[in-house]
């Protein structure tokens, strides 16, 4: 009897370490927390599990995870996570100074400290620096700061599935980079040339054309419902919207979205009381003003001067202090 009983102890235990293995538990102790709610996202921003947080800044959760990289966002900002089945979690943050205090300990705390050491490294980056180089000089600086973060991954004793993911992710951050710097040698080859033409749907009605415009400077926004990065400039663009209201400039965001969301656009617009010229592109991407500035990633911004002329065929984003000081300099 007590041989089965024995057995059947050992099955239990057994049945307590799969359960156990099937999910990932994390917990947290967070000052100066920014909500009560801390949302664990995959990278198709889909929120796979919302983790409620005490009055104390503590939470304790356990969920299931496919092996891979997420991302925890607690209302204001976002860290990235490596998460797997049979990971033990602990997290210590103040909220005020996020990435900078985030520790992670427990298991697969390596993986996750790891990353946080990377996205440090990564803020304090020249990319100015970097994209300002000769195309030589840029690509061999590019392949050489990969070669470097490979090394150290292979020299690691992380996880081989998170260090292939992360190789993964720095060979998607290089090709972004590298098709940037040559949209932006592009860009600028056509930088005093006149500039192709449009004459595309005003959100407020009726069609806008580039030509109507002439007698202006035209800071263009290439743009789309959909693009988070565009979306983060808005902001800014209300901005300079506002400082240089009475100047002689005119603003116009052209979207790029197709035509099953041009609903979506309008009101998006409308919504977000965006303001300038909103145009709607007649073929998204494939609109003859975008495939002759060969736009293939936005947001996108172009200044033109008053005779229609491209003053800077990849211009500094609203957000950059360089828009500011260009357009100070022409708009005196």
């Amino acid at each position: 009897m007590r041989k089965w009983y024995v057995i059947l102890f050992a099955i239990v235990l057994s049945n307590v370490a799969i359960a156990q293995n099937s999910v990932v538990t994390f917990q947290a102790d967070i000052t100066n927390r920014n909500g009560d709610i801390i949302y664990i996202k995959d990278n198709m921003n889909k929120t796979v599990k919302e983790i409620k947080v005490n009055e104390k800044g503590f939470f304790a959760a356990s969920f299931s995870v496919a092996d891979d990289f997420y991302v925890l966002f607690d209302g204001v900002e976002y860290a990235q996570l490596f998460l797997k089945n049979s990971y033990d979690l602990k997290l210590i943050m103040d909220a005020k100074q996020f990435d900078e205090s985030i520790k992670f300990s427990g298991k697969g705390a390596d993986e996750n400290n790891y990353l946080t050491s990377a996205s440090l490294l990564d803020q304090k980056y020249d990319y100015d620096g970097l994209l300002a180089m000769p195309e030589a000089e840029f690509n061999k600086s590019v392949d050489e700061k990969k070669a470097l973060a490979f090394n150290k991954l292979d020299q690691s004793k992380l996880d081989p599935k998170f260090i292939a993911l992360q190789k993964g992710s720095l060979e998607m951050g290089d090709k972004g980079i590298k098709q940037y710097y040559n949209q932006k040698l592009a860009g600028n080859k056509m930088n005093n040339l006149p500039s192709a033409g449009f004459d595309y749907e005003n959100q407020k009605g009726g069609k806008t054309s580039l030509e109507s415009l002439k007698g202006k400077y035209v800071y263009i926004d290439v743009w789309a419902t959909w693009c988070g990065p565009c979306r983060a400039e808005i902001p800014s663009l209300k901005k300079v919207e506002e400082k240089y209201h009475d100047k002689n400039i005119a603003f116009v965001s052209i979207s790029v979205d197709v035509d099953k969301d041009h609903d979506k656009w309008k009101t998006f617009v409308t919504d977000k009381e965006l303001g300038g010229i909103q145009l709607f592109a007649d073929k998204n991407w494939n609109s003859d003003f975008i495939k002759s500035y060969g736009i293939n990633s936005i947001p996108r911004f172009i200044l033109i001067d008053p005779k229609g002329n491209v003053v800077k065929g990849d211009a500094a984003r609203p957000s950059d202090p360089k828009l500011q000081e260009l357009l100070d300099s022409l708009l005196k």
